[in-house]
């Protein structure tokens, strides 16, 4: 469930002057989903454009065709983020778009969940590239426009599944699949979406005035979960789904991430519905908020995808 009940539209009310006119980039943004939601909540607050991003070109463009219907400017990018060369062919024609000069807010929503076993092209658990690789790189290599913005944000969404596992420095690979474990490779990919923010907001906010922040949306009816085997008969898969919240509630606390003023003061915090989260009651652990581990992150991130970010 979502502990706070708004919606993603009625936060964009109350955020209206900081959402008008700003350039943002969302990815994962199928219909049904909470990168979708998220993005037709905005459209009531007049942003200059909305950037819908994902795998499938076609349902892309439906959101797009959705949002575009009420007046706001869209721009469809077709990107995979389980393949390293698929980001950055993607983010060539990002900063290859002249008319976009800035982008203000950048929202990675993109994931999967708990899916099975599968190298990414370049030989590493596709859950693990899909989630933290993928989006550690389009971010990166898309900075030039973000850092162009008077006050840039990046959110990455995560979850309380953090909380299955630290991320796995000695074996992140499972021994090239050997030993995998799909909600182990779910939890240390989503403990690594809440490392990443937290070195974004060390290294680019006080030069830059970036702010960087991880969300979890709560439980959310959406297409994510969608090939679990909750009740299967061959598999005893986690029971997610006790008290759903619709997509439109759940993309409440990507707007608070993108948007609130207040928030930059906690830059790199871990946010849930629709505030910071607190450590003892949102049992949050602390392998995905140390900065010693995020800046190890970071740079076994960089070894694996072969390009180093200095800042």
């Amino acid at each position: 469930m979502n502990s706070d009940p708004r919606t993603a539209g009625e936060l964009a009310d109350l955020y209206a002057s900081q959402i008008k006119g700003k350039i943002i980039l969302a990815t994962g943004v199928s219909p049904g989903g909470i990168g979708a939601a998220f993005a037709l909540g905005i459209e009531r607050a007049q942003p200059e454009l909305i950037i819908l991003a994902g795998r499938s070109l076609s349902k892309v463009q439906q959101t797009a065709d959705v949002v575009s219907a009420t007046g706001v400017k869209t721009r469809v990018l077709q990107i995979d983020l389980a393949s390293l060369s698929a980001v950055r062919a993607a983010t060539e024609k990002v900063n290859g778009w002249d008319d976009v000069p800035h982008i203000d807010v950048l929202v990675n929503s993109a994931g999967v969940m708990a899916i099975d076993w599968a190298a990414s092209p370049e030989g590493y658990d596709s859950q693990l590239v899909s989630n933290h690789l993928g989006p550690f790189l389009f971010t990166n290599l898309i900075m030039g426009k973000l850092l162009k913005s008077p006050a840039p944000r990046v959110v990455n969404v995560t979850s309380e599944g953090h909380r299955l596992s630290p991320f796995r420095f000695d074996d992140y690979n499972f021994r090239n699949g050997e030993y995998y474990h799909k909600w182990l490779s779910y939890g240390q990919s989503k403990t690594a979406n809440m490392l990443m923010a937290i070195s974004l907001a060390e290294k680019l906010g006080p030069k830059h005035q970036l702010s960087a922040f991880s969300v979890h949306p709560g439980l959310v009816v959406s297409n994510l979960a969608g090939h679990l085997k909750l009740f299967g008969d061959d598999d005893s898969d986690m029971i997610l789904m006790l008290l759903p919240c619709t997509a439109e509630v759940g993309a409440n606390v990507y707007v608070y991430g993108a948007f609130d003023p207040e928030i930059t003061a906690h830059n790199g915090a871990y946010l849930v519905p629709c505030r910071l989260a607190d450590p003892w009651k949102d049992t949050v652990r602390p392998w995905a908020t140390s900065s010693v581990e995020a800046e190890r992150l970071w740079k076994l991130s960089e070894k694996l995808i072969g390009q180093k970010f200095s800042y």
